[in-house]
Formats: structure tokens, sequence, C-alpha cells
């Protein structure tokens, strides 16, 4: 879990330490296996996946053009990370889209 927030931070030095626990958790058995911890911005389907499951299904917005451009925004925002942390990348979009208290 430390280590989840010490990236997080890294990004937002007042990250909630609860919500990057909750997303963890959310996240489960995924974050066991190094190809599904991470977030790759240059492929579709996975950022497909992310619109359709984290931010359609579990953060409720409906809206695609908000979910895109908050997806683009964090992408633009870890592109020098070579190595996206899904959790992280949950956090930072969660963030954006005004969505970290509803987790």
């Amino acid at each position: 879990m430390a280590d989840y927030l010490a990236d997080v931070k890294k990004y937002d030095a007042g990250a909630s330490a609860d919500a990057v626990d909750k997303i963890v958790k959310h996240l489960g058995i995924a974050l066991r296996n190094r190809d599904s911890s991470l977030v790759s911005c240059t492929d579709p389907k996975e950022l497909d996946r992310v619109r359709e499951n984290w931010i359609g299904k579990k953060l409720g917005v409906a809206d695609a053009a908000k979910a895109n451009a908050s997806i683009e925004k964090t992408c633009k925002a870890m592109h020098a990370d070579n190595t996206k942390s899904r959790v992280t990348f949950y956090y930072l979009v969660a963030k954006d889209l005004g969505k970290l208290g509803s987790l």
C-alpha cells in the first residue's frame, strides 16, 4: 500500500491514503500481475477498458467526451513514466473527474 501511495504522491502531493486504499482493494488480484498492474496509454483497447470499467461503471460517468478528456489529461501528466501504475492512473482520473469522494 505504501508503494502505491508514494507513486500517487509523485503526481499529487496531498493524495488521500484512503482513496488509494480503496482503489487498491477495487483492483485486487489485477495488481498481482505486472502487465495488468500497468496502464498503456498507447493501447486503444486498454483505454477503452479504463473508460468503460473504471470511469463508466465504478465512477458512474457516462459522458464519453468527459471520460476521454480525463484519460488524455492523465496520459499527458504521466507521459514521462514508462511504467504507469494502474492505481496512480485510476486515482488521477478519479481526481480529475471530481470522484475521489465517491470511491
